[in-house]
């Protein structure tokens, strides 16, 4: 076995098992009608979701929204955890912390992986390579990027040593062709969809394929499915959000999937999908009542004018700059000056008061918006939860 270094202990002789799946490439499991009709409830949440939504002002802006916000579950599930402002000010160029590039990395590598899958081809390894680099970019990690682990790996116990590991992948040698099986189940077009997401994520959580990145990784993978298949044309339900909230539900379904038979693993994937999809309808409406506000407040300007354009795009991009609302709108840098200070000026947005941060403005109903959204996803069903944390005790 490897040399991990950590000290004699750690550098003594010992064996190991790893965990080498089975091919899914041509997997049929069969299922129950009771597991049946819940997948099915599952595809349709998020046909649903994806057929009503358009009805919105601004699908784009929206859809870009909650593609942010799954990526910022599927971080934070990571341990990777940032403040709504925080984030918006680093993907806006403002600054930050090596915690705010990745969790940027994690909504370019979601944006990524479903660009890929809306090409309407096959997926390809390349494909899920190329994921991996977007979300390492600008990392300290970013050599790792796309690169397929040549080493074991393991998660859980000692850093130095997989003895004593809560689980313990393939070894290295197997991984190239684990995950060629595993492209070939994703371009199957014979399951049920929210089955193949949910066995696709696993597989690809079980073999581990990266020293770093695989759980962000996994769960673009979902997406990529849900792209591919059709039922998420434009919106993806925030499915990582629920999970970062039923994180040891979430675990447990994996080491289930992979020791045990997957029946459980299927329904909690598809009971999750369903209220992602069903919270995010209901952060569909609430941001077309935001909108609607705004516009009344701004005195309902036409159809074409700047200020209405940009407060499309603001549920998005909460923060913004002239030149960014000015390419939002497609107007002149002048012509988006008055309409962002005829924002202002209606209470739509903010101008950021410290010099480091330049000119620029935030949107303070979408974060109002958002944390409210976080609240209620934090929230057992039947409980309710302060607007504000309680004050610690002295």
């Amino acid at each position: 076995m490897r040399d991990y270094g950590g000290g004699r202990r750690h550098r003594s002789p010992q064996t190991i098992d790893c965990f080498v799946p089975d091919p899914i490439a041509d997997f049929d499991p069969p299922l129950t009608a009771a597991i049946a009709a819940t997948l099915a409830e599952a595809d349709a949440a998020v046909r649903d979701l994806n057929s009503e939504v358009p009805a919105l002002a601004s699908l784009e802006a929206l859809s870009r929204q909650l593609l942010r916000q799954e990526s910022v579950g599927s971080s934070r599930i990571e341990g990777l955890v940032m403040g709504q402002r925080l984030l918006a000010r680093a993907a806006a160029g403002a600054g930050g912390d090596e915690t705010a590039r990745q969790i940027v990395g994690n909504v370019r590598a979601m944006e990524a992986a479903i660009g890929r899958a809306a090409e309407g081809r096959a997926l390809a390894l390349e494909d899920v390579l190329e994921v991996h680099r977007v979300l390492l970019r600008a990392t300290r990690d970013e050599h790792l990027g796309g690169v397929i682990r040549n080493e074991q790996n393991w998660i859980g116990g000692s850093a130095y040593s997989p003895a004593g590991a809560e689980y313990i992948p393939p070894p290295e040698d197997e991984v190239q062709r684990l995950m060629e099986d595993l492209v070939e189940f994703v371009n199957r077009e014979d399951l049920p969809v929210s089955m193949q997401a949910a066995i696709a994520h696993a597989q690809f959580e079980t073999i581990h394929p990266f020293i770093d990145g695989n759980g962000r990784v996994g769960r673009c993978l979902i997406h990529i499915v849900y792209r591919r298949r059709g039922l998420a044309r434009s919106v993806v339900p925030p499915i990582s959000l629920i999970l970062a909230t039923r994180s040891r539900e979430y675990l447990g379904g994996l080491q289930e999937y992979r020791f045990a038979e997957m029946t459980q693993w299927l329904v909690f994937f598809a009971t999750v999908t369903i209220a992602a999809a069903r919270k995010a309808n209901g952060l569909a409406a609430r941001v077309e009542m935001l909108l609607g506000q705004w516009l009344s407040e701004l005195g309902n300007p036409r159809s074409d004018a700047s200020s209405r354009r940009i407060a499309a795009q603001l549920p998005a991009e909460p923060i913004i700059t002239v030149a960014r609302a000015a390419e939002l709108a497609q107007v002149s840098n002048t012509a988006a000056d008055n309409a962002v200070r005829a924002l202002e000026s209606a209470g739509v947005l903010k101008r950021l008061g410290s010099k480091k941060w330049g000119r620029m403005w935030e949107a303070p109903g979408v974060f109002e918006l958002l944390d409210g959204f976080e609240r209620e996803l934090a929230t057992p069903e039947g409980e309710q939860r302060p607007a504000r944390p309680a004050p610690r005790p002295a």
